[in-house]
């Protein structure tokens, strides 16, 4: 996937947990996302997600000013951070998506104070290293992504993190009604309703955090499932 920032300032059965993902997932994902925001603009309505709603609260105590996100969608969250005073980049694999980000930051405002790049997050973060003050991600990092791509992720966050960044990222876990319903894809993600999840155990919260500061794990419910996850908040070391 090409990285171009705009010019703007079932059954279980057979399924098992350890076998890898096929790479086809990944762009089968892509698409059914395109497709999404292409048929649903704006599917998560205007208002933040609650986590983003406190992370805009505690990166802005912490002191931060440049943030980026990850998979950010549409941008509703981007906007709610970038509405608080922060600047953000705001990234994701779908264009469409980031189209009508960056029309509601025309219309509605800040569009002075986000930015937007077109990146798959299996590939490194297009920023160099400690340029961003804080990382935000809602569900990205549990997509259909292998438990290699996801520590390959969180190492790329740190890379580009500042010495005391902070990093909030939110994914469902494996008390989530929908673990181990729908079509198994191996390494713990599901599928259902067209829609791939990998669903965290704790121990992987815990590796994932290995040379932070893991300052909380918050268990928290969201829709009408409910979905079941954690909001985990870490740090980079001063």
């Amino acid at each position: 996937m090409t990285r171009t920032p705009d010019p703007a300032p079932g059954s279980s059965a057979g399924a098992s947990p350890h076998r890898e993902p096929a790479p086809a997932l990944a762009d089968t994902q892509r698409a059914h996302w395109q497709q999404t925001y292409q048929a649903h603009p704006g599917i998560y309505g205007e208002q933040p997600s609650a986590p983003a709603e406190h992370a805009a609260r505690a990166f802005a105590a912490a002191g931060a000013h440049q943030v980026l996100e990850l998979g950010a969608g549409h941008g509703r969250d981007a906007l709610h951070c970038a509405r608080s005073g922060l600047s953000v980049l705001a990234t994701d694999f779908s264009p469409t998506g980031l189209a009508q980000l960056r029309g509601a930051a025309a219309e509605h405002g800040p569009a002075e104070r986000v930015r937007t790049a077109v990146h798959d997050v299996r590939e490194p973060l297009p920023l160099p290293d400690a340029s961003v003050d804080a990382v935000f991600a809602h569900m990205l990092l549990c997509m259909a992504l292998s438990t290699e791509e996801i520590e390959a992720l969180v190492a790329e966050v740190r890379r580009v993190l500042r010495p005391g960044g902070s990093f909030v990222y939110t994914v469902r876990h494996t008390g989530d009604a929908h673990y181990g319903a729908g079509t198994g894809h191996g390494d713990d993600i599901w599928e259902h309703g067209g829609f791939a999840v990998h669903f965290f155990p704790r121990e992987l919260v815990d590796r994932l955090a290995e040379g932070w500061h893991l300052i909380e794990v918050h268990p928290f419910e969201e829709g009408e499932l409910p979905r079941r996850l954690w909001r985990i908040t870490q740090e980079t070391p001063r």
